[in-house]
């Protein structure tokens, strides 16, 4: 699949930027604009395949004829990511070939972000969800804990490590048969964690 465009058209720079954050970390592709006029000009040269669009800016209303969706401040980034993906998945489908990984009885879906066990349906938090599929995506590799904190909290966060420690208890208490001694996600001494899958 190529790269789905999304432009912002919000006055709150700030808010713009977390999105964008958000987003790009999700492999989307993101433009901000802060008025009207610049959102017209980029929309006059480039394509995009979802706007953002605030309803209160400065210098015009943001009641769009058209819209597919309406979510009121303030919001969580979780519901706001939700309803992007959606409306994206709506819209354009899957074009790509779905991205599994299947480790034992689990199967994670990392197109669709979701995970079945015994073809069960397991329950994770966008955390959790985040955390698994960046093991997931780095197989029978021990990730170091630092890097996993960089990349699924964010380089900028103030997470501490026993927020890691404490997501992959979650993790294994979701998905493996025996948390004590987990198959499948292992701890790697003196480095961080593996997903363990056999080939």
């Amino acid at each position: 699949m190529s790269q789905k465009q999304i432009l912002i058209i919000d006055d709150d720079e700030d808010l713009s930027f977390i999105i964008s954050e958000m987003l790009d970390s999700y492999g989307y592709g993101v433009t901000c604009a802060q008025n009207s006029e610049k959102a017209f000009e980029l929309l006059s040269e480039n394509t995009f395949h979802l706007i953002l669009l605030d309803i209160n800016l400065p210098d015009t209303t943001g009641f769009d004829i058209g819209g597919d969706d309406y979510l009121p401040k303030p919001y969580s980034m979780k519901e706001l990511l939700s309803r992007i993906n959606a409306l994206i998945r709506r819209t354009y489908g899957f074009s790509e070939r779905e991205k599994n990984v299947t480790f034992g009885n689990i199967t994670v879906n990392i197109t669709s972000r979701t995970v079945t066990k015994n073809g069960e349906n397991v329950s994770l938090s966008l955390r959790e969800f985040d955390l698994l599929a960046y093991l997931c995506e780095h197989k029978n590799t021990a990730v170091p804990k630092e890097k996993l904190l960089s990349e699924v909290w964010g380089a900028f966060s103030m997470v501490e490590p026993s927020t890691l420690t404490v997501h992959i208890r979650w993790l294994r208490e979701k998905l493996e048969d025996d948390p004590a001694e987990p198959q499948f996600i292992k701890t790697v001494y003196k480095v961080g964690y593996m997903l363990e899958v056999k080939e």
